[in-house]
């Protein structure tokens, strides 16, 4: 090892020296082209924009420390973003618009309904909440002959209101001062309310203005009715079944309903009485006393009961960064989710290259960032991803979650959005990026995971060796003819997130779901129970024992987890000639080629004997030639293929564009390179 860093050292030495001696601005006469291109290169890259008239000035003065300028903007914001959106782009975060995240325990939707003095009104309530009463029960608190209105879960709503008497009102509503209208809404009486007693509301926090007023579109909304099941505060539930029997096949619905009762769970009436976490997907459907907590702070508002309502206005660009938006737009539920999720990734890597960080924190940090949208998630909405299809295994809740919800800290309220707090430690789980919701979503099967993985950190794909595969009932993709090339190495590595549910971030601990379990073996026509055949899979099962599906692969894989990829990939000697790579490229603009193999060398040995940090990379990146060059190379001789002469006035009439102008392609860009 020492041999090759000296080799790599005598070979980066003389690269750093031509730079400094070609590139350096002399202390009379005034720079050349190439030295104002060249700082214009550093400028977009280390400060994010083109150099001012003031900073060119500053170049073109006398004694100017170019060395002192670099070092000084190695250490600023530009820098670290810089490198975030290499890796932002890298892994591909971004969150489209498929997929919905509106968990029904955490979402309040809104029905707008007639008052007892014909005045129109708006009552929230939660899908398939549990009620005593039989008439309502999994219902909206009113019935339809009660509101003259068809409620049904996330479909339009019809009928005629009608007005409900104020006893009845009383009866089944109940008024509440919300954490988004209120800033103090712990407090017994909330008077700090958004737009009024609330002096210095977060600038970013900007609620629907439909959640503001009340349905004339004027008044101002002091208190929101809510359904009062939905307006408890207890922590911990108890399930509930009643004792009603279901209906005959056929029948029609009970008195009073419009739709068939709710068909009481089996383990609900098994485990009538036994406690429940109110968090949990099963709180609203399995217990009659969990709500959405105090000031409703465990749910989100909606202006609608859609399926996917709107609550929250952000920013409609982002291109500056979440400080400098363009523009607003009213988002979903879902969108305002992915949002924070997105934000918190840039975050925690921003804090990796902001503070010069061991860049294998990346994968295996346990600390994170959050602000107050994303302490709610944690606390409510992520819990709220478990536990619907899990019970049956005797896990009602989320009991070993990435995240743990008692590392954030209490004093983070819901509508804190500007504020970040650095969590140390987010629970023994918690593997860098591989354990935040985004990565989760964005990458929702065992698979797509590993390949994230193995391709962005590793600089390596899955690619058949034969476009034809020959006909194999062979079940194993690591050994059948025509997949084993590529799934021999992708099953191992899909096998670490095995106990990380697919399309979730629900973990499963090995209490509840053993790799082998008996209760899931296969019966005598080869499948497994209904409740076994989401966890374990039937084709690497026996009749002795189901196989937790993933794990076929490598059990101490599953076992070792996120974490255990992440410990592994890091040791991988690709890992950091893979950082190298891609940092250097993204800076140059362009693929490497043979004849910078001795650079790549020498950066990556630099990066590695400096800790694998990315500032001593970055440093030895901008002082060589080839960045320096690649301000200056014409483009179209770059692409090749064009004639030397049109290759000239192309260059000439870009400015010298440069190598750079590709590298949004590779998602390495950062803003502004295509006008180098």
């Amino acid at each position: 090892m020492r041999g090759r860093a000296l080799r790599a050292l005598a070979v980066a030495a003389p690269l750093a020296a031509a730079a400094a001696a070609s590139f350096a601005p002399p202390s009379a006469a005034a720079p050349t082209l190439e030295q104002y291109r060249y700082f214009r290169a550093l400028s977009l890259d280390l400060k994010g924009r083109l150099p001012t008239r003031e900073e060119l000035a500053e170049i073109e003065s006398p004694g100017f420390d170019l060395d002192a300028w670099i070092e000084r903007h190695l250490d600023g914001p530009g820098y670290a973003e810089r490198l975030t959106r290499i890796y932002m782009d890298v892994l591909r975060l971004e969150l489209g618009p498929a997929g919905l995240f509106t968990p029904s325990a955490t979402t309040l939707r809104r029905v707008e309904v007639l008052g007892p003095e014909g005045k129109p009104l708006y009552v929230y309530y939660r899908v398939n909440q549990r009620r005593l009463n039989p008439v309502i029960d999994g219902e909206f608190c009113f019935s339809d002959a009660e509101s003259g209105l068809a409620v049904a879960a996330y479909a339009p709503i019809k009928g005629t209101p009608a007005r409900i008497s104020q006893r009845l009102l009383d009866e089944r509503t109940t008024l509440v001062r919300p954490y988004w209208l209120y800033r103090d809404y712990l407090s017994v009486v909330p008077t700090q309310r958004y737009g009024d007693g609330w002096k210095d509301p977060d600038s970013a926090y900007v609620p629907l203005p439909q959640l503001l007023v009340e349905p004339d579109g004027k008044t101002p909304t002091v208190e929101v009715r809510v359904c009062k099941e939905e307006a408890q505060t207890a922590e911990v539930g108890h399930i509930y079944a009643s004792d009603i029997p279901p209906p005959p096949k056929g029948a029609p619905p009970p008195p009073g309903r419009a739709r068939p009762p709710v068909r009481e769970d089996r383990y609900a009436k098994a485990h009538r009485g036994e406690p429940i976490s109110c968090r949990s997907a099963l709180a609203p459907v399995m217990s009659v006393d969990c709500g959405c907590g105090i000031g409703l702070e465990h749910c989100l508002p909606a202006d609608s009961a859609g399926r996917d309502p709107r609550a929250f206005v952000l920013p409609a660009s982002t291109p500056l960064g979440i400080d400098d938006p363009i523009g607003s737009a009213p988002h979903t539920i879902t969108g305002w989710n992915k949002f924070w999720w997105s934000q918190e990734a840039i975050h925690l890597m921003n804090h990796v290259f902001a503070a010069d960080r061991d860049f294998r924190e990346i994968l295996t940090g346990r600390y994170t960032f959050i602000n107050g949208p994303l302490a709610q998630f944690y606390r409510s909405s992520a819990p709220a991803a478990c536990c619907s299809l899990h019970p049956s295994f005797g896990m009602r809740e989320d009991e070993a979650p990435l995240f743990l919800p008692g590392a954030v800290p209490p004093v983070v309220a819901p509508h804190d959005v500007s504020a970040w707090t650095f969590i140390p430690d987010r629970g023994p789980r918690a593997a860098g990026i591989l354990t935040t919701p985004v990565f989760l979503t964005k990458y929702s099967s065992r698979r797509a995971r590993a390949a994230a993985l193995y391709s962005a950190f590793l600089c390596k794909s899955f690619t058949a060796e034969h476009a034809e595969l020959p006909p194999s009932e062979e079940p194993d993709l690591m050994v059948r003819p025509g997949c084993a090339s590529c799934h021999a190495t992708l099953e191992p590595l899909a096998a670490y997130f095995t106990r990380v549910e697919e399309t979730t971030w629900t973990y499963l601990p090995a209490e509840r779901f053993p790799i082998e379990n008996p209760v899931c073996k296969l019966n005598a026509d080869g499948k497994t129970g209904q409740s076994c055949e989401r966890f374990y899979d039937p084709v690497f099962s026996s009749r002795e024992r189901g196989v937790l599906r993933g794990a076929y692969a490598s059990a101490d894989h599953a076992e070792r987890g996120p974490a255990g990829a992440a410990a592994d990939i890091t040791r991988m000697p690709e890992f950091a000639s893979c950082a190298a790579l891609r940092v250097t490229e993204s800076f140059l603009g362009r693929p490497l080629r043979e004849e910078d193999e001795a650079l790549l060398g020498a950066l990556r040995e630099r990066f590695v004997s400096r800790g694998y940090r990315m500032r001593p990379l970055v440093e030895a990146i901008v002082r060589s030639p080839a960045y320096a060059r690649a301000s200056n190379v014409r483009p179209a001789l770059e692409r090749g293929g064009a004639a030397k002469g049109e290759a000239e006035r192309g260059g000439a009439a870009k400015g010298g564009a440069g190598e750079r102008g590709g590298a949004g392609e590779r998602g390495g860009a950062t803003r502004g390179e295509g006008t180098r």
